[in-house]
């Protein structure tokens, strides 16, 4: 695999942010989590056209692994990428994944996250993540299939997605 900008996607719960941080130590290639562009101290959301251009500034890069969804910009993210991992994983994996991070980090910040938005239970949060396969799978899979240029990777489950990870040299 000879990527410089990968492209994660994928539901809240699936482990984008773990497998990018995976991928970024294997292929030496830099993250960039788009929870740290978009959120600051207090859970503040930045504005669009603050979240836009700090996006715009990381695509102009050379080598990057972005991991994230924020739907709008994935027309934006596609003509910079090379590459674009899907991860297709069923819900309940995503939700117990999910409540195991709250269950664990609860009250810290994560390294994906931005400075001052330490964990925690929110339940619309768990909702988009329990309807996120009906509202936003389909559109995965259309960005998925309209990037043919690109090297396209869909998993459905984490054993697919270590193994795949093992294989890479």
């Amino acid at each position: 695999m000879a990527h410089n900008r990968i492209l994660i996607i994928g539901s809240s719960g699936s482990g984008k942010s773990t497998l990018s941080i995976k991928l970024g130590e294997k292929l030496h290639l830099p993250v960039i989590h788009l929870d740290q562009l978009f959120w600051t101290a207090g859970w503040q959301a930045v504005s669009r056209e603050e979240f836009d251009t700090k996006l715009s500034r990381e695509l102009q890069k050379d080598t990057w692994i972005i991991e994230g969804n924020y739907d709008r910009t994935i027309p934006m993210r596609i003509p910079f990428c090379d590459c674009v991992i899907f991860l297709d994983y069923p819900r309940r994996l995503c939700m117990v994944s999910a409540l195991y991070r709250v269950l664990h980090t609860y009250g810290k910040t994560r390294s994906d996250m931005a400075d001052g938005c330490p964990e925690r239970l929110d339940f619309k949060f768990l909702s988009w993540i329990w309807n996120f396969n009906k509202n936003h799978r389909a559109q995965n899979y259309e960005v998925c299939k309209n990037a043919s240029d690109k090297e396209i990777y869909i998993f459905r489950t984490r054993r697919q997605t270590d193994k795949w990870i093992r294989s890479l040299q």
